[in-house]
Formats: structure tokens, C-alpha cells, sequence
């Protein structure tokens, strides 16, 4: 199913008709304030190991993201944040970055790394933010790749429907995607580094 939503003016009938989908285990393709991005409801293990395969990685091996309304969401599922860290965090988002964090136990099994890790994010997007806030709790995330060895991501949302209308169950069209991935920030164990500089600056540091 192809689904456009205007970014700058909402339809919740088309959100709630995304959220009905991933309640029942569905996969969608949806845009973020980076690139575009694979998801589905972290509590459901078939839809995550779906994810897996059509990415073409084990469970025990994907490196994921999460997708959380806010700072609070994000306090539900990882352990206690420094206070330094939450201020960086406070500082960058809603925005595009992504946190490593050290996973409590509400995180599922199946989503937590060898390193008991969680990358989360929190898009300055209102499409995603409306979805998490319908869904009541986190999705998963990852990027969509291009095929072509130049081209790292896809950003024309047709495009991406052509391509996965097999594999997933809704592409959402948000208008055309982004090409430069979130900046990733690793805040586990309360020390902070850089793993990878995107769009989001490192001013915030």
C-alpha cells in the first residue's frame, strides 16, 4: 500500500491506519529527518525477524535503531542517563541523531545486542512522532539502501514502493528523502564519542 501524508499537515486517519497495521505485526517504510526508514512494533518478533531477513542479517547480529516520542519515552527503556549525557540529549533532539545507549530490560530480547546496547533516536519529524505517539511504544528503525554502489540511499518515495511493495506491507510518502544519515553519538557506559558525523553538527558536543 502506497500512503501519502503531508509532513506539515497531518492526516491522523492515515496515521491510525499505519498504526493499525503495525499492531498487527506489519512492516512499513516511512520518512524521517534523514533518510528513509524500514519499521514495525519492537514487540513483535516476527515482524523484527522480518526486517532481519529482508535486510539480510541475522537477529543476533542486526545493529538496529529505535524510534522514541521523547526524552521521557527514552528513559523507559535504557538505564539510568548521566547527567551530562541528558543535557547533549537534550540539547540535540528532537533531531537527527542517534544515542547509543546502555538497554534496561524493557528492551526486547530479541532487539538488544551482544553489548546490551540500544541506538534510539527521536526524528524532528511530525509523521514519525505522530506514529509513535498512536503506536504507544517504540519502533524499530533502519535505513533504506540504494542499490546502486554510488548511490548510498533511496530518496524518492516511488521509487522505494517499487522496489519493496513485495517485501513490505505500506511506503508512506513524505516527500522526497534526505541522502546524509543520522550522526551517531555513543553514550554507553556515560562516555561519549562519535561514531559517525551526518547531518546532525557536532556543535552540540
Amino acid at each position: 500500500m502506497y500512503i501519502e501524508i503531508n509532513p506539515d499537515n497531518i492526516d491522523i486517519r492515515k496515521i491510525k491506519q499505519v498504526v493499525s497495521v503495525l499492531k498487527d505485526g506489519g512492516i512499513i517504510i516511512y520518512p524521517t529527518d534523514t533518510v528513509y526508514g524500514l519499521g514495525c512494533d519492537i514487540y513483535n518478533k516476527n515482524a523484527v525477524e522480518k526486517i532481519c531477513r529482508i535486510k539480510g542479517v541475522k537477529p543476533e547480529k542486526m545493529n538496529f535503531s529505535m524510534i522514541c516520542e521523547d526524552l521521557s519515552h527514552i528513559s523507559e527503556y535504557t538505564k539510568t542517563i548521566d547527567n551530562s549525557v541528558f543535557r547533549l540529549m537534550k540539547r540535540a533532539l528532537p533531531g537527527p541523531y542517534t544515542f547509543i545507549l546502555d538497554a534496561n530490560n524493557n528492551i526486547p530480547k530479541l532487539f538488544k545486542n551482544n553489548k546490551k546496547t540500544i541506538g534510539i533516536r527521536v526524528p524532528d519529524s511530525m509523521i514519525v512522532n505522530s506514529l509513535i505517539e498512536n503506536l504507544g511504544n517504540p519502533m524499530l528503525s533502519t535505513s533504506i539502501h540504494h542499490e546502486d554502489e554510488i548511490l548510498d540511499y533511496i530518496t524518492e518515495p516511488y521509487e522505494i514502493y517499487e522496489r519493496f511493495k513485495h517485501q513490505v506491507d505500506i511506503v508512506i510518502d513524505g516527500g522526497i528523502g534526505g541522502i546524509v544519515p543520522s550522526t551517531i553519538i555513543d553514550c554507553s557506559k556515560n562516555e561519549i564519542s562519535v561514531l559517525r558525523e551526518g547531518l546532525g553538527s557536532l556543535d552540540i558536543l
